[in-house]
């Protein structure tokens, strides 16, 4: 079982042409050289009906959403909440099209 999931969007109007592609592939890239394959798993997803925020990932299963990640996001989001359980505040997306800005 793992210990946690994540889906990154590839799909739906915006999340291809805003990186998503680029944002899976690093996450799958920093797993992999982790070595945490067998308790993270990264997935595609289709699409989240959040277009234009994108590109979207969601971690569960604590169910936090993160908004307009970007590939140089993926290592503090691997290290800060995958591994340490500590959300990216200023990615968090509060699900009305608008990252949370947490100071």
């Amino acid at each position: 079982m793992f210990r946690k999931h994540v889906f990154v969007c590839i799909s739906g109007k915006t999340c291809p042409d805003q990186g998503a592609i680029g944002v899976f592939d690093e996450l799958r890239k920093e797993i992999s050289e982790r070595g945490l394959k067998g308790s993270i798993r990264i997935n595609k997803a289709g699409c989240f009906d959040q277009c234009g925020n994108g590109p979207m990932v969601v971690v569960y299963p604590q169910n936090t959403w993160y908004a307009n990640v970007q590939v140089a996001d993926c290592r503090e989001i691997v290290e800060s909440d995958l591994l340490a359980d500590r959300v990216v505040t200023r990615l968090l997306y509060d699900g009305r099209g608008k990252v949370i800005a947490c100071s």
